[in-house]
């Protein structure tokens, strides 16, 4: 990082795509950890990676646990921008996920930072942090929408993720499980 300290900055966190497709010019990115919340496949997809019939699911932070991720810095003076942008992107019009800041651990620095999160309500209709492992399989092999197949979103961010060094086991499960039917409709 060139001459900033990452106190100089602001933080938003990222868990899924973000973290290797931000969409917006960062002044700096780090490794993060952010405990209390995980990350899981709990907001139903119904327009990206599912429909109203058969609903997909994709990523979000649910309560308990931690979640390695990554941390992107902006310069105070691109805040508002960088939050519209984001707010576009991750808001839609579904307001499913809350936008509130907490705190996260920088751990190639081992400090701590104050980071934008969006993190699941548990009170949205379009939640999922309920179901059970065969409600989220059977989500993820019948979900398609405009984006495309939600099998195919999963299997994208495990590989992400592996690129990145970090392992999340239940993807990595729910990935095993499609490989393996693939293996068998072979």
């Amino acid at each position: 990082m060139a001459d900033k300290d990452a106190g100089d900055l602001v933080w938003f966190f990222g868990y899924g795509s973000l973290m290797w497709n931000p969409g917006f010019v960062h002044d700096d990115f780090a490794p993060a950890r952010l405990d209390g919340w995980c990350r899981a496949l709990c907001i139903y997809s119904t327009h990206y990676r599912g429909t109203a019939a058969r609903p997909g699911l994709v990523l979000g932070l649910k309560p308990g646990g931690s979640c390695v991720g990554r941390a992107i810095g902006v310069t105070r003076e691109r805040e508002p921008e960088v939050l519209a942008y984001l707010d576009a992107r991750e808001l839609l019009d579904t307001y499913v996920y809350d936008r509130v800041r907490l705190p996260v651990t920088l751990l190639d620095r081992r400090a701590e930072a104050e980071a934008w999160c969006y993190v699941a309500k548990p009170d949205h209709a379009q939640y999922a942090g309920h179901l059970g492992g065969e409600d989220v399989l059977r989500c993820v092999r019948e979900g398609h929408g405009l984006a495309g197949a939600c099998a195919d979103y999963v299997r994208n961010t495990v590989m992400h993720l592996r690129a990145m060094s970090i392992l999340e086991p239940e993807l990595e499960a729910i990935v095993a499980e499609l490989d393996a039917a693939d293996r068998d409709d072979a």
